[in-house]
């Protein structure tokens, strides 16, 4: 299965790494909104999982100046485009890249100490067949007063449902299967908890969530 997905991702990303940024801007909303939520501090240590072309490290690298970034990706060609991103921008110091799956970040960054402060998953959790895995390995390396940051397609809800219907199909083509259950545990989470934040963006066409460790264990471990 490892091998498997390492090679959907590098056939998926061989050719599209290059133009991949360009063509996410008008559909990967949220984005940005994460990266002014973040509310890192010089010092802070941030991973991000499913990083794609360090887009977002380099923001936040720029947004937050004094993080240590670490970002992590199934697909090595992925990565070669954001190893080159990354050292245009002169951030080889404050960001390492990684090769792997989400759910075995814990076993890839075991030594993390200290634990990180911050953990990302920028549309990545919507093409992790085990998104609960990936959260729960998230969970092992967080720190006890760490933040989980999501921000993914939501359920579609709002939308005409022949527009919600295109869309599923659509991102099905890229496999892409939006995370209604997991939406549905952030709202719940939100309504309950002060400890985490969710908005919602056009039409539950997306969400942007943020929660504390605890929050991020209690869904990653709930059945």
């Amino acid at each position: 299965m490892t091998a498997a997905h390492h090679a959907l991702m590098d056939r998926i990303y061989r050719h599209q790494r290059h133009f991949y940024d360009l063509t996410r801007l008008p559909y990967l909303f949220g984005r940005d909104t994460l990266i002014r939520h973040l509310d890192a501090k010089p010092g802070d240590r941030i991973l991000e999982i499913g990083c794609g072309t360090a887009r977002n490290l380099i923001k936040i690298a720029h947004a937050y100046p004094g993080t240590v970034l670490w970002g992590i990706d199934a697909s090595s060609e992925m990565l070669r485009t954001a190893k080159a991103a990354v050292e245009r921008a002169d951030l080889s110091p404050r960001i390492v890249l990684m090769h792997g799956l989400a759910e075995d970040a814990s076993a890839l960054l075991a030594r993390a100490n200290p634990p990180f402060d911050h953990i990302v998953f920028s549309y990545s959790l919507s093409m992790i067949a085990n998104w609960k895995a990936a959260l729960a390995a998230a969970q092992a390396i967080l720190s006890g007063e760490g933040q989980l940051h999501v921000v993914d397609f939501g359920d579609l809800k709002g939308l005409w449902p022949t527009i919600a219907n295109l869309l599923r199909a659509w991102l099905r083509w890229f496999h892409v299967q939006p995370r209604a259950e997991l939406l549905y545990e952030a709202e719940t989470a939100a309504r309950n908890r002060h400890d985490c934040r969710l908005k919602l963006l056009f039409g539950r066409y997306a969400f942007v969530f943020q929660a504390s460790s605890a929050v991020l264990g209690k869904i990653a471990h709930e059945h």
